[in-house]
């Protein structure tokens, strides 16, 4: 199985141009791809960053962070302070339980311990990516991607 950790930030044009790429990838390897997304909101460029990345944590707390996920990147453009509770209602969360996650600490300790993780991990901007632990920092285009994953695979 390989592993591809993608550090991101929900605000980020370049994170949203890489979103169907890595959803491309998702179908074309299957179980082979094992996704992790990791929480990397750059607060001083996208306001709604931080709370976009909270936002996805609570949903995982009901065993919905890839709805969410993929819901906040699909709008990425349309985004604003009430885009989250509405994401939240459509996907059918609990919204009581959804608001008292979006304030709970271990929630924000999580969002602040991927962004931390990544410094640890050079990242210096979104999207970053790492196969199997280490840093690709070639092309992310369809083509490229393919072909190095291919290549850890049939190694």
């Amino acid at each position: 199985m390989i592993t591809l950790v993608e550090y991101g930030d929900y605000q980020c044009p370049h994170c949203g141009h890489a979103y169907p790429i890595i959803k491309q990838l998702q179908q074309t390897f299957g179980s082979e791809l094992k996704i992790v997304f990791r929480n990397f909101p750059l607060k001083n460029l996208h306001l709604l960053a931080v709370d976009a990345a909270i936002a996805s944590e609570a949903a995982g707390r009901q065993n919905r962070f890839w709805e969410m996920h993929d819901l906040i990147f699909e709008n990425q453009r349309n985004l604003d302070e009430t885009s989250f509770l509405l994401f939240a209602q459509q996907l059918g969360l609990d919204l009581e339980q959804f608001n008292v996650d979006t304030v709970a600490a271990d929630v924000i300790q999580k969002v602040d311990d991927d962004f931390e993780s990544g410094i640890m991990s050079g990242v210096n901007g979104t999207p970053t990516f790492f196969i199997n632990g280490f840093r690709y920092d070639g092309s992310w285009d369809l083509a490229d991607l393919t072909e190095v994953i291919s290549g850890v695979i049939n190694k």
